[in-house]
């Protein structure tokens, strides 16, 4: 069952597992459970995913409940009011407060801006000596995406050299790999904490706001992360 963290009339948010789709897709064969479909038998009716998240990312994922909201909120997503911010787990020790302002490509080759700025919240260092370094470092980011661009965390955090860590293909396969042997971890360490936005029907303003999953905050733990 999947843990509802905020419904009215019209919307209704989850707090999505990691490694669950939010639809059905043709790139994603291997599975049969969805997002979509198991919030609609939960709640016995029809859901409209309004944006989306990625398979292995976890947090706020919001549905409207009819044709009307669903457009309603797409269209704000679409026009970036919709305010949003994310955890992430990254290799090495990153700045304090960083904007990265860095076009992205997509598939079929068009260039889009992307905009994204993050605050470093903590860092760690573990005395595992990773390559050449005697010791492993990783830093506990807030990330606030002003742009949807597909991949776009994953792809800015790579761009500074930074990795979310359990990212493929974007991310670093040897520290993925060093996840996996030393801490049995093997999912993207990327959490959509909150969502901000007004509601459509009175002008509300609406915070949604996600607890972490239990794989992520096993590793804030491992990692040795301060958090309440």
């Amino acid at each position: 069952m999947l843990e509802i963290i905020y419904r009215d009339a019209d919307l209704v948010a989850i707090n999505k597992p990691h490694g669950l789709l939010v639809h059905r897709s043709f790139i994603a064969a291997d599975t049969s459970e969805f997002a979509v479909q198991i919030l609609r038998d939960q709640i016995g009716q029809r859901v409209y995913p309004v944006h989306r998240l990625d398979r292995k990312t976890s947090g706020v994922l919001l549905f409207a409940l009819n044709d009307r909201m669903n457009s309603l909120m797409q269209m704000q997503f679409q026009d970036g009011k919709v305010e949003k911010y994310y955890s992430a787990i990254v290799r090495g020790f990153t700045p304090d407060y960083l904007e990265i302002d860095y076009p992205l490509k997509r598939d079929d080759g068009v260039i889009q801006d992307a905009f994204t700025a993050f605050e470093t919240l903590q860092k760690t260092e573990l005395d595992l000596p990773f390559g050449k370094h005697p010791t492993s470092r990783y830093s506990l980011l807030d990330l606030h995406p002003t742009t949807g661009r597909m991949h776009q965390l994953r792809k800015h955090m790579a761009h500074i050299f930074h990795p979310i860590i359990g990212d493929r293909p974007h991310g670093c396969n040897k520290q993925n790999k060093f996840f996996k042997e030393h801490f049995e971890m093997d999912t993207m360490l990327l959490h959509a904490r909150e969502i901000k936005f007004s509601h459509p029907d009175n002008e509300d303003i609406i915070t949604i706001s996600a607890d972490y999953q239990p794989e992520f905050r096993r590793m804030l733990n491992t990692l040795k992360f301060h958090i309440s």
